[in-house]
């Protein structure tokens, strides 16, 4: 029991602390560096989704319903996360993909939230809140990262 009621306080720790923390360099201000920070420099939508762990509205996104080639980019620090060709409609009504982009990482840790356990995905670089991932995507992974637009950034090729 005491070992779970760790991993918990330290889940929520780093959660309660991911926009405080310094993060890598961003590409929206390098010195953010505090939560007052970050809300000068990103949207509310944008604060509230990759700092507050909030969810846009389903087919709200500007990405969910974008076929453009070109790669998916962390709204905070420019981390390549995601590329146009691991995306598909997955009727979700948020951009997802099956897979990330060969090299990068994304964080994963189990969320609670709505009473039952799905698992968020972090960017690995600086911890801004992306989306959740589920096993019920298309070969050749079987993922569906569902990933929020406000989290994102997009650079076509």
């Amino acid at each position: 029991m005491k070992t779970i009621l760790n991993s918990s306080i330290i889940v929520l720790f780093f959660s309660l602390t991911a926009c405080s923390q310094t993060p890598a360099p961003a590409v929206k201000n390098p010195t953010a560096s505090s939560k007052e920070d970050w809300k000068k420099v990103l949207t509310p939508e944008q604060y509230a989704v990759t700092c507050e762990g909030s969810t846009e509205r389903a087919f709200t996104g500007k990405y969910w319903n974008n076929h453009e080639d070109g790669m998916y980019k962390c709204v905070r620090c420019g981390y390549q996360l995601f590329s146009s060709e691991t995306k598909y409609d997955s009727g979700s009504g948020w951009p997802s993909f099956y897979d990330v982009v060969p090299g990068s990482k994304v964080s994963k840790s189990t969320d609670n939230e709505i009473g039952y356990p799905r698992t968020e995905v972090k960017c690995a670089k600086c911890g801004a809140h992306l989306g959740h991932v589920f096993e019920d995507g298309p070969n050749p992974t079987g993922l569906r990262y569902c990933i929020n637009s406000a989290a994102l950034d997009f650079e076509k090729k």
